[in-house]
């Protein structure tokens, strides 16, 4: 059954103006959440805002907008004062560049939909394909969607394209921040590491080769209470063993990919004691997806320190 487009636009190429259709790339259908019931009575609860200071339930009437700029100290804003700051819808996408897309860092990724052509489009739409795609390069553009400016970067699949929406320079925290270790693997570390991401690599990723094994243990103990099954909850798994040596551990590592058992090395490399790894825990259900059903419905970008 093909897609229904969840919106439309044009992608402004230069001179040309190329009309595109938007179609969601999520697929939000196999999603399990839950509802929060009362304990003994199993009916459906509702929140409520109210005032921590006195329990008051405040009316919807009652609740403005405001920005905390000190502690418990704000700035309050009216819906006429932030409409204000909007600026005028635009379905138009209009290139300013393009640039390697191998330079642009996944980080700045945030949701994506698809892009096909419009009715009589298809030609000039192809066009636009086929040249990226030989040059490997991709479109940065912007647009204003729900009176806030998207940037959004355009990339080639198949004989389409996806829209990628990106987050902004100051949106990504700089790595310099993470404390990262002054290390210096040894020559025999190195050459096992090399060995065991040998064995383990592969041509290309194949998502379809993995499943989400929570969803499918949920899924089946969803299934098992609605039939009044008596569940009996598994023990927790064992904590994984501390690793005192990283030689001994990589020669481990290499022997459960199949490798053939490796010879003690001649020169013993000083076992640094590593932190002991995390006890398996319960994953938690995968958070909603951020709406990414269009582009002219793409999320609009939140000020710090409260939600529109």
């Amino acid at each position: 059954m093909s897609a229904r487009a969840t919106a439309s636009g044009t992608i402004s190429f230069g001179l040309v103006n190329i009309p595109i259709k938007v179609f969601s790339a999520n697929d939000s259908s196999h999603k399990l959440s839950f509802n929060q019931l009362h304990a003994d009575k199993k009916t459906r609860l509702k929140q409520q805002m109210y005032d921590p200071t006195t329990g008051e339930i405040v009316p919807k009437d009652k609740i403005v907008k405001g920005f905390e700029y000190a502690k418990d100290q704000y700035v309050v804003f009216t819906d006429e004062e932030l409409d204000a700051l909007e600026l005028a819808t635009s379905r138009s996408m209009e290139i300013s560049e393009f640039v390697p897309l191998s330079t642009v860092d996944p980080l700045y990724f945030e949701s994506g939909s698809y892009l096909g052509p419009d009715k009589g489009s298809e030609r000039p739409f192809a066009l636009l394909v086929r040249a990226m795609e030989e040059m490997k390069h991709a479109a940065i553009a912007k647009f204003v969607a729900r009176g806030k400016q998207q940037l959004v970067l355009l990339r080639p699949l198949g004989k389409g394209l996806v829209l990628q929406n990106l987050r902004y320079a100051d949106e990504v925290r700089s790595q310099s921040e993470v404390p990262l270790p002054d290390a210096n693997p040894t020559e025999a570390e190195l050459g096992l590491a090399r060995e065991i991401i040998s064995r383990l690599s592969l041509p290309a990723f194949d998502v379809t080769k993995f499943r989400d094994e929570y969803r499918e243990k949920l899924k089946d103990l969803i299934d098992r209470k609605v039939k009044g099954e008596t569940i009996n909850l598994a023990p927790a798994p064992e904590p994984v063993a501390k690793v005192v040596d990283l030689m001994e551990a990589l020669k481990a590592s290499l022997a459960r990919t199949g490798g053939a058992p490796v010879a003690a090395s001649p020169v013993s490399a000083p076992a640094a004691p590593a932190a002991e790894a995390p006890k398996d825990e319960e994953r938690k259900p995968p958070k909603r997806a951020a709406r990414s059903d269009a582009a002219a419905d793409a999320p609009a970008k939140k000020a710090k320190g409260g939600k529109r």
